[in-house]
């Protein structure tokens, strides 16, 4: 018994020592990788550079909807900025947020809320739920806006695809 115990204790610690990753090769899940694997949205770099990059590829407002991203401008505490997916809207002024990296380093955060206290009701000034105080954060962000999940009008034209019968056109 004690022999099968000890073989079964060095092959968890033999399976387990394989899931250790040293510090220095260990990825920290990131804002913009998670917001673009739950939004669709097919953005890459930065998430400040989200922002410009949306422009003419997916529309861009001042609404909340399900599935946007709320795009946040770069600040002294956060100079490569933020995204995060809006995963529910309470009101005009108020939604909930899935994002990554915020609260905890590389830390996953569903149905956070998140509250619009711009002057002009343009959701340009957010405060964010903050898990370590348990609340609202302390401070506000500054935020460009909302990219929308589905491709603008304009940018949905024909697709021509070629087959052995000739060149077709397929919506």
């Amino acid at each position: 018994m004690i022999v099968g115990f000890r073989a079964l204790f060095a092959a968890t610690i033999l399976a387990l020592s394989t899931l250790i990753v040293s510090p220095a090769t260990a990825g920290v899940l990131q804002c913009a990788p998670y917001a673009r694997q739950v939004s669709g949205i097919q953005l890459f770099g930065n998430a400040n550079s989200w922002w410009g990059q949306a422009q003419g590829r997916y529309d861009r407002g001042n609404e909340p909807r399900v599935g946007a991203v709320l795009a946040f401008s770069s600040s002294r505490s956060m100079p490569v900025g933020h995204v995060a997916m809006v995963s529910k809207v309470v009101s005009d002024r108020e939604v909930l947020l899935t994002h990554a990296n915020w609260s905890y380093r590389g830390g996953i955060e569903r149905d956070v809320r998140a509250v619009d206290v711009s002057a002009n009701n343009d959701w340009s000034d957010v405060r964010v739920w903050y898990g370590p105080i348990g609340g609202l954060g302390l401070r506000s962000n500054r935020a460009n806006g909302f990219i929308y999940a589905d491709a603008p009008k304009a940018m949905d034209k024909p697709v021509q695809i070629a087959s052995a019968a000739g060149i077709r056109a397929a919506f």
